[in-house]
């Protein structure tokens, strides 16, 4: 087993096996991961086995003697083919930490793929993280939607829909990235006191990198854009990437027409349909109001879980 630092020489070897991996997504892509390069220290790691075949990789960056899993993605362990056996992920994580002790590593931080986000079980990297005595140190739970089953809305969903079905508001996709970032830049703002993680630039060029995962789709009332929905659509999943509603929009129960749409509509062929986190305080605080309104659409919680494992 052999671990090395990816370079730019790798960057079609990368990809590839991203795109054939069992727990593949869009934003481990090179082209993703670099949009934000001058933010991390980019320390992603490539596993060939003796025949000197790519066998995993795992997207990361370095500060201070710590390995993360790239504090720049939601989530990211090992990504694996379905070639991948239980035993020789044993194997990488004893590389992992021979590596790291070499590296001067004194800790890795992994965070791991939810399992609706696999396309085949992949979850080898959680058992070799309890078999090296990893701690879970954060869980945080999104929110999703089985679109394989009944989806079933609360009154109060139902309700807000057909009160929002009586007015004329218009739903539908779009590339209007500038007034949708006005009006989510200003819902953060007074609601949150925070901002989207991307700026307009940065979201315009990964939408123009990757058009067939990244889509906008606004609601409008008269001439008005009310409310929006930034989708990050990958394989068999669908996120919710950035919500937002306009006082008028929350009026109008706009942002919910619009994300019954996308259910019911858009994304009725997907498997699932996940609202992201509720959490604040690394999992510690839960957002009751928050995750009350995607469980109002009949969404459940999944996990998301970040491991510490010291190196000795």
């Amino acid at each position: 087993m052999n671990l090395i630092i990816y370079s730019e020489k790798y960057k079609i070897l990368w990809n590839e096996f991203v795109k054939n991996s069992k727990n593949s997504y869009f934003f481990f892509q090179r082209d993703y991961m670099e949009y934000h390069s001058d933010r991390f220290d980019d320390f992603s790691l490539m596993a060939f086995d003796e025949a000197d075949k790519l066998i995993a990789i795992l997207p990361a960056n370095i500060k201070e003697n710590i390995l993360y899993s790239h504090q720049g993605l939601t989530f990211g362990g090992f990504l694996v083919d379905d070639k991948m056996k239980t035993e020789t992920m044993l194997e990488i994580f004893e590389s992992l930490k021979h590596f790291s002790k070499e590296q001067d590593i004194k800790t890795i931080v992994y965070k791991c793929i939810p399992y609706i986000y696999h396309l085949k079980p992949s979850e080898e990297d959680r058992y070799a993280l309890f078999r090296n005595n990893a701690k879970l140190i954060r869980r945080d739970v999104t929110s999703t939607i089985n679109l394989t089953e009944q989806v079933r809305y609360s009154k109060g969903r139902k309700w807000t829909i057909n009160k929002a079905k009586k007015e004329v508001i218009e739903t539908f996709e779009s590339d209007d990235y500038e007034t949708f970032w006005e009006l989510l830049t200003r819902v953060l703002e007074s609601n949150h006191e925070s901002k989207p993680v991307h700026t307009l630039e940065e979201i315009k060029k990964l939408a123009n990198l990757f058009p067939k995962n990244i889509k906008l789709f606004l609601s409008k009332k008269d001439k008005r854009i009310v409310s929006g929905a930034l989708i990050y659509e990958n394989h068999n999943i669908v996120h919710t990437q950035y919500l937002a509603n306009s006082e008028e929009g929350r009026e109008l129960g706009a942002l919910d027409l619009l994300i019954d749409y996308l259910i019911k509509d858009v994304y009725k062929n997907k498997k699932y349909f996940d609202f992201g986190i509720s959490n604040e305080d690394a999992g510690r605080y839960l957002n009751a109001g928050l995750i009350a309104q995607k469980e109002g659409f009949g969404a459940r919680a999944v996990v998301h879980d970040f491991y510490e494992l010291e190196i000795k």
